[in-house]
This record gives structure tokens, sequence and C-alpha cells, in this order.
């Protein structure tokens, strides 16, 4: 079965050139001309999507030929093209970056592209490195040029007349800095931190783009569904409490998904303002920022306690990046305070500026291999012998450590649940005698 529905990928030939700001003032504003938009990104990303959820009013999930599988993000634009009115993609990177890259996702679903491109200091030269872009490879379409950071009219007139008659100039988009997005180590500031500020911002995107032109829906594209199957119900009549709060954020919605078509039931709770934790089976302490709120979680003592004590039980825990960060016994932010954390496994974090880990890996766990990614700039010291390492997408070295303490599996890696349900299900349902490696 097919449908229709305008669509447009956003790329570029690097990061920083506006793309999530662009992308985020269309969302707002064909949102406030009465349109259903759903917006997905290109890739591992858990702070552009937040940022573009407040902008166009719907979820906004990854689609990544690795970490989710063609089929899987097939089935999430032709769910979106069934009730949506216009989609747009957000890339990751530059255009070809990655393996597989943007241009490669664009290509398989046949969207076209928009190049955005960060024109300041060049003119003439933009159009060049458009026309090189549009032209690498054959097997995708290039819908034209989005030249950002214009000078004047005379700028953006420069590149127009430089541009081949195939590669259309499709928005000027004036000099702005009102519009820019907060970021800081790890990228875009959390939506939920800066809402009030945010919405400042999308609002005066959205006049941008409509001050630009850039008004017009783009063409139609096909979408075919896939069949998904559904999981077994390996968790049914488990509870899982989920760390979910200021400093643990970074949740795929297609987790959580996955846990409760399991059987699951979710529990959330609050590391940073609960005393106690809810009746539950199994933890999960997702990634998110506890370097910033590091005081607070050490001064949460009745925390601190009940979930030794759960550790101590046995019970199933799994914690990736910031929630690995938090189970160690001391936590060291950017200003060089150390700070007690959980203590339920050995060693040491610190943060570590701008330096850092990032890219796809395979988890390789006893309970089977899930697909994952690193993105962190922090480093672990005096931690236990590890139970195994991450499997890099295009390199030989060992990836991300792996520890397993009693039932507590923790790692740098950011898992992508739905890649092998099963392991997930093992993970947090599995005995701690079957475990042992």
């Amino acid at each position: 079965m097919t449908v229709h529905c305008p669509a447009l990928f956003l790329s570029a030939p690097a990061s920083g050139q506006g793309k999530t700001t662009i992308t985020a003032g269309l969302a707002r504003y064909f949102t406030k001309q009465g349109k259903v938009v759903r917006v997905f990104k290109t890739g591992p990303d858990y702070l552009d999507p937040q940022i573009l959820e407040q902008a166009s009013g719907h979820p906004v999930e990854p689609l990544d030929l690795w970490m989710a599988g063609e089929a899987d993000c097939k089935h999430k634009l032709y769910a979106a093209a069934s009730t949506a009115d216009l989609i747009l993609i957000e890339g990751a990177m530059g255009m070809f970056d990655g393996d597989p890259s943007s241009a490669d996702l664009a290509a398989t679903f046949g969207i076209p592209i928009a190049i955005v491109m960060d024109v300041k200091g060049m003119a003439q030269t933009a159009a060049a490195l458009a026309s090189g872009l549009a032209n690498f490879r054959d097997d995708y379409q290039v819908a034209g040029l989005i030249a950002n950071n214009c000078g004047s009219e005379r700028h953006s007139q420069l590149i127009r007349d430089a541009l081949p008659d195939s590669l259309p100039l499709i928005a000027a988009l004036a000099r702005n800095p009102e519009v820019s997005l907060p970021e800081r180590h790890l990228g875009l500031v959390q939506a939920s931190e800066i809402r009030d500020e945010l919405e400042i911002c999308i609002e005066r995107g959205a006049q941008w783009i409509e001050d630009s032109g850039l008004t017009e829906l783009p063409e139609p594209v096909a979408f075919e569904d896939a069949s998904i199957a559904k999981p077994e119900t390996l968790l049914q009549g488990m509870k899982i409490g989920i760390a979910r709060d200021e400093a643990f954020t970074f949740i795929y919605a297609a987790n959580i998904k996955l846990l409760e078509e399991m059987g699951a039931e979710c529990h959330y709770f609050s590391p940073l303002h609960d005393t106690k934790l809810p009746t539950v089976d199994a933890l999960w302490f997702p990634g998110g920022y506890p370097e910033l709120h590091a005081d607070k979680l050490a001064e949460n003592n009745a925390m601190t306690v009940e979930i030794r004590n759960f550790f101590e039980s046995n019970k199933p825990i799994l914690a990736e990046c910031g929630g690995f960060l938090y189970t160690m016994e001391t936590l060291t932010d950017l200003q060089g305070t150390s700070y007690p954390m959980l203590g339920i496994l050995e060693g040491h974090g610190a943060m570590r500026g701008r330096s850092g880990c990032q890219g796809m890996q395979t988890a390789v766990l006893p309970e089977g291999e899930v697909r994952a990614h690193a993105h962190h700039r922090s480093r672990s010291e005096g931690t236990p012998q590890a139970i195994g390492h991450g499997r890099r997408q295009r390199h030989p070295a060992p990836g991300e450590a792996i520890y397993r303490e009693r039932n507590l599996t923790a790692t740098y890696l950011h898992m992508f649940f739905p890649s092998n349900a099963e392991a997930v299900a093992k993970i947090f349902n599995t005995k701690p005698s079957s475990l042992n490696c």
C-alpha cells in the first residue's frame, strides 16, 4: 500500500550549517498554517529531537539504516505520511558522512534533499560546493540550495547567478543571530531546560522562514509500508523503573515502546527529586547530564540508599553513559569538583571538556548483540575488568567497555532496544546465575 506526502530532507556539507534551526523554523511555520508536520532526525541523537518536537508539536524519532534497519525506517515514514501534511528529515553531520550517510537514507526512500549551507564569507564558491554535493552521486535527488547567513540581497544574488539551472536557490536566509539555538558540550541545550527561551527562538525562526519566502510545500513523495513483526511478550508482568528528570533524559521513544510491547509496565522516577524508588522489578538509568546536577544527586542520600539496597537485592539494573557515571564511586565535573555517586560499581568518572568519543558500535553482551552508539565527553578510571567491549562499526579496535557487577550492566553505550528485543528482555528479566560469563 502506498501513501503520498510532501517531504524534504535537509542535509549540509558539515555540522554547524544551521540544519536544526532551519528545520525547526520550517516545522513551526507550517504548523502555524494548520499543517500536521512530522519531523525525523537522521542517526542517533537525543538533543535535536527535543528541539524539533517542541517546534512541531509531535514526537521526533531517529531514522537510522544501521541501528534501526531499513524496515523500521520505512514503517515509521509510512505511518507519518498516513497522517501528516509534511514530513521533514534533518540529516546528521555532512551529507556523505557516516556509513550509512544522510545521502544514503534520502536515496533509499526517494526524498528530495535541500542542501543547507552557511554562506558567510563566500559567494560563488557556495554554488560550486553545492554543485559538487548535488552531483557527487546519481542515486538521489537534490531540490536545491538553502543559503543560510546571507549578508545582503547582493550576496544572495551572486550565489543565485552562479548556480546551474538544475540547482535552484530555494531560499536565502538573512543573517540573524536571534534565531540561533543555545549549545553546550554535547550539542544543543535540552529543550526542557530552556523551554520559554527556546519558544522565542522557534517563533523567530518561523518568521525568518516566512521572510525568506520558503513557504511552499515540497512535492509529494510516495511512501510504502513495511511489515514489522510484533515482539514476544517476554517481559509480561515486569515493572521497570526508568530514571527520568533533568539529569537523565536520553531515552528513545522506540525503547519505551518496545518494553511496553513486550509486556512491561514502565514507571518513571527522579534520582534528583524523589526519595523512594517505585515498586519495580528492574531499573534503567539512561544517559543525560548527571555532571550538571552532581551536587544534587550526591545530596539525595535517601535515593542513594534506595538504589544501593535495590542493587544488593540482585535485581536487574541497566546503566547507560550518564547512568553509568552515576553508578560509580565519584563524578568530577568540568570545574574539577568531585562528588560521591552511588558506588555500586567500582570506579571514578570525570568530564574532559571538548574531547570525547562518539560513533556507532554493537554492544556485545552475554545475552546477545544489541546495536548502539557512543557519544560522551568524559572518562572512567579504576573500573573493574570488563565482561566485553562494543564492536565498532568500521574499526578493529575494541569499543566501549561493558561491565557486569551482580545484576548491574553498565556501559557508555546507548543501546537501541528494538535491534534485539530478546537480548534486552534478558537483561531486565534474567537471574544473576545465568549472567555470568
